[in-house]
């Protein structure tokens, strides 16, 4: 029978003289991630990742593990919001590996650590002292933890009883992000209860937000629910945040913010900062520390103004869990009590890491560099005769079209060609997306290694990709 203890390495000092190894080609990777771009995974792969192969494990990793990552970590992949992780992550792992924290609860110091990130973002974000919050997976999750506590607020014994007939109504503008449709659907209240409301100058229109609400009521339903967008994943923009609590409090509705990536204008420079202007007045917050704070993935965080309120939605405590006055069984809160994991893992050790190694102001600075950077490819754009913008540069996100003069079709045909290209070649990852049906090319700069020589090369790249794919 195998024993329990042949899972710990035999002999220590082979062990740490791998672990060496390992150490020596991770900080190669970070150190040459320029000349590491993303490449198509080999036909072999598959094969070479079967179980139960063996062999020098360290070795393996160097070959068939690093160099086929997903290519955020490269300066000059733009594709989606992505994170592109830091060298702190490095630190952070090896302290949270042999910690092997569990965060659900009880008396440990992973569990003050996770306090100290979120009082340090509610800060941030301008919520009153002693609101609460949750480190999750990322931003869809602690979604579905907002619109929870939402709905118990609307329906205080929906936990006991169920939503019934009772059909609850939630309201964001056009486009806004699948995860709120998602939550919607997860908690029961239906995706058919979204109510999309119109844009005018690329926010919500309050006057059509209050009409559809007017008549939602007068069919019997109850609305609940007004979603706000910090940072639009097509192109960057803002809801009046300012507008949308106002309008809130008017309608007794809970404002959420889907603030995934734009909640962190907060620590930008102007004029970007001004972008989310309001967000403290929200009832919850949803974002992402491993989109534009950088960190390794996965690490969001659900912020809910009112820690009752929070509570409410989520407090379920089996005779096995009870607390006590001391020992490891104290420690108040447990964060199993406010979301939906029980066991989790130390998320703000990730978080704590960046912030005590770099300091708020370099990612203040990361931040209002990568608004500057789309703002310079934007103009960029405008100087070139064949190339247009699809929208106005509003903070991190640069769309355009690299020949303007083509018809639709052509023009998005062209689009996807390029950005296909390009991601195969390694120059640059531009994704894609729809301006009124034409594909465009996209750049989402949530990137800290992306400089201001590698936007001009990637958009030389586009226009020779343009001359040689387009018609003559």
């Amino acid at each position: 029978m195998t024993r329990g203890e042949d899972l710990d390495p035999k002999d220590w000092s082979a062990f740490r003289e791998e672990a060496r190894r390992m150490l020596e080609a991770a900080l190669d990777q970070l150190e040459e991630v320029r000349n590491r771009p993303w490449q198509p995974v080999p036909d072999d792969l598959p094969q070479r990742y079967r179980i139960g192969q063996g062999g020098d494990l360290v070795e393996r990793i160097e070959r068939d593990v690093l160099p086929h990552h997903g290519g955020n970590i490269h300066p000059r992949f733009w594709g989606w919001v992505q994170g592109t992780g830091l060298a702190s992550d490095l630190i952070a792992g090896m302290a949270g590996a042999v910690i092997n924290a569990n965060l659900g609860g009880r008396d440990h110091g992973a569990v003050y650590m996770e306090r100290a990130v979120i009082d340090w973002t509610r800060e941030r974000m301008g919520l009153p002292k002693g609101a609460s919050g949750v480190l999750t997976t990322g931003s869809s999750q602690a979604t579905v933890i907002a619109f929870q506590a939402a709905r118990v607020r609307a329906l205080p014994e929906v936990r006991k009883m169920g939503q019934g007939a009772v059909r609850l109504t939630a309201y964001a503008g056009a486009g806004v992000h699948n995860a709120t449709r998602k939550a919607l659907e997860l908690i029961g209240v239906g995706a058919d209860n979204l109510r999309q409301v119109p844009s005018q100058a690329g926010q919500m229109d309050p006057d059509a937000l209050s009409r559809i609400i007017a008549e939602d009521r007068s069919t019997g339903a109850v609305p609940f629910l007004l979603v706000g967008t910090a940072g639009s994943v097509d192109l960057g923009l803002f809801d009046n945040l300012n507008a949308l609590a106002d309008l809130a409090a008017e309608h007794g509705l809970w404002l959420h913010v889907d603030g995934a990536f734009g909640a962190w204008t907060r620590i930008a420079d102007d004029p970007w900062r001004s972008l989310s202007d309001g967000i403290g007045r929200a009832d919850s917050i949803a974002l992402d520390f491993h989109k534009w704070m950088y960190v390794g993935y996965d690490c969001g965080l659900a912020l809910i103004a009112d820690e009752a309120e929070h509570r409410a939605a989520f407090a379920a405590r089996p005779a096995y869990l009870e607390g006590a006055e001391s020992g490891l069984a104290g420690g108040d809160p447990w964060y199993c009590d406010y979301g939906i994991d029980l066991s989790r893992g130390n998320r703000a050790l990730k978080v704590w890491c960046a912030l005590e190694a770099c300091g708020e102001a370099a990612f203040a600075a990361a931040i209002s560099g990568n608004c500057a950077l789309a703002a310079l490819m934007g103009h960029e754009v405008e100087k070139h005769a064949a190339m247009a913008l699809g929208a106005q540069v509003v903070s991190n996100i640069c769309v355009f079209t690299a020949r303007a003069d083509l018809p639709a079709d052509a023009q998005s045909q062209l689009n996807l060609a390029i950005a296909q290209a390009l991601q195969v070649s390694g120059e640059a990852v531009f994704s894609t997306t729809r301006i009124n049906g034409t594909a465009m090319l996209r750049a989402a700069i949530t990137n800290h290694r992306t400089r201001e020589e590698d936007v001009l090369a990637a958009l030389a790249a586009v226009e020779r990709l343009a001359v040689e794919f387009g018609p003559r």
